[in-house]
């Protein structure tokens, strides 16, 4: 994405207002249902320091940021928990961690099913008998790349008879791509992230702790990895596209165009 902010700006920044939202909502929420979570659980911490808002700024990390902006996959400055409050604290750190990636998931699925609902009133129905519903709501298709980057709108418009609709959808795809990708990064088995926290408490449980300079250390080596290679680019990228392949025909099922 670099190389298109040097070469086309004003794309670059198209692209962007429908992202940025998106991006921001994803964070927001991910960790506002870790601080509610760790709340219900007996923990106060994330409420007493003001991390249960709805202002993005209290919950956004510099690298994660920018990360999900550029890569698609990212993560949140993390929510202040003392597992030493909960009830349980093994089940309750399992449900802590699990919270994130569950309304991540869950907004993934609101997209999803408004992308198919808002594809009822922006296709032209013949665009939709010769193409099929799957080239403008597939992530791999190229009809969903097309909605997705502004630049396309003019070879788009035969095939659209509400143009207004077509920014809310454009935002809609936003909003699925980045939280089924923030999902799916934050439950890799690695520290910091929760998907670590899952596999300590459901396989070992409870029983690896790393804190202090191990924590850094594993959290400097994962953005490291993730900013130099493709590996879990590569490997999110498949799983997006497996999980959103699975769950759209579902929902067209149900609410056919």
């Amino acid at each position: 994405m670099l190389d298109w902010l040097q070469s086309d700006p004003w794309g670059f920044l198209q692209f962007m207002l429908y992202r940025a939202p998106a991006v921001l909502l994803a964070i927001t929420m991910h960790e506002l249902a870790h601080g509610f979570a760790a709340l219900k659980s007996g923990d106060t911490t994330a409420r007493d320091m003001g991390r249960l808002s709805l202002n993005p700024l209290r919950h956004l990390d510099l690298l994660g940021t920018i990360s999900l902006f550029l890569l698609g996959v990212g993560w949140a400055k993390p929510v202040p928990v003392n597992p030493n409050r909960f009830r349980n604290r093994r089940w309750n750190d399992l449900l802590v961690s699990l919270a994130g990636v569950a309304t991540n998931f869950a907004l993934f699925l609101l997209g999803t099913l408004l992308a198919v609902l808002v594809g009822r009133f922006l296709y032209h129905s013949e665009a939709l008998s010769f193409f099929g519903p799957s080239f403008f709501l597939s992530f791999q298709e190229k009809g969903f790349i097309m909605q997705l980057y502004p630049e396309f709108a003019e070879a788009l418009s035969p095939m659209i008879k509400s143009p207004a609709l077509l920014h809310v959808q454009r935002f809609l795809f936003q909003l699925a791509m980045i939280n089924l990708g923030m999902g799916l990064f934050n439950l890799l088995p690695i520290p910091p992230l929760d998907g670590f926290h899952v596999v300590n408490d459901i396989i070992f449980k409870g029983k690896l702790n790393i804190a202090g300079k191990a924590f850094r250390i594993a959290q400097l080596a994962l953005i490291i990895l993730l900013l130099t290679t493709n590996f879990i680019g590569n490997w999110i990228t498949q799983a997006i596209y497996a999980v959103q392949g699975f769950i759209f025909p579902l929902f067209l099922a149900i609410f056919p165009l």
